[in-house]
């Protein structure tokens, strides 16, 4: 039976894009239900459209406040009913009764290996730091900011000539091979969540 995918994004959706992609080509067995996006230009929301997907915006400076929005997007997610929620940089934090909705089924991606350098401009952040390494990290979403169990990651080495601009650059194709990686293993449903480990049975 075929992955169910929610995707929430809210820029260009470039993960998106390589979810789309290996659905195409076969390479994962799923099946995308709901595109939302709380930005009505963003071109992830545009792409969503072009290959026939349901998308939907619900832009959230049209909300009072958080709750009203989450309120919005999670009767369209209930309409969807998808088993896997795929967070394809989504700018929004998700509050605790959100991701207890679905708890070890929303699913995010960061370009650093966590826990090191969660929170914005992770790549700016590793550069700084001077490390050697860093990478991506796939994991599931909970109640705390790039903190939940982890279940794909991916390194690289940080070259001595590095920005942050050029060492995003090559985290992002790191992202596309695992954030599909992620959803191929978790489509076959045998996992399991012992604290911060995923581990795939």
């Amino acid at each position: 039976m075929p992955l169910s995918l929610a995707v929430l994004l809210s820029g260009r959706g470039s993960n998106f894009a390589a979810i789309h992609d290996a659905i195409e080509r076969g390479v994962l067995d799923a099946r995308i239900t709901a595109v939302i996006s709380n930005r009505p230009g963003a071109p992830g929301i545009e792409r969503a459209r072009q290959w026939g997907y349901p998308a939907h915006v619900v832009d959230h400076k049209q909300f009072a406040d958080r709750a009203a929005h989450e309120v919005e997007v999670l009767r369209l997610l209930a309409a969807a009913d998808p088993h896997v929620i795929a967070l394809a940089g989504y700018m929004r934090l998700l509050s605790a009764d959100f991701v207890a909705r679905y708890p070890h089924r929303i699913v995010n991606i960061h370009p650093s290996l966590l826990p090191s350098f969660p929170g914005v401009d992770a790549q700016a952040q590793a550069v700084a730091y001077g490390v050697k390494v860093s990478g991506c990290t796939v994991h599931f979403v909970d109640e705390h900011l790039d903190a939940g169990p982890i279940i794909v990651q991916r390194a690289l080495e940080v070259r001595d000539d590095d920005t942050g601009e050029t060492l995003a650059a090559r985290i992002l194709v790191e992202e596309h091979i695992a954030y599909v990686d992620a959803l191929v293993k978790l489509s076959r449903g045998r996992f399991r969540v012992d604290g911060r480990r995923v581990v795939f049975e």
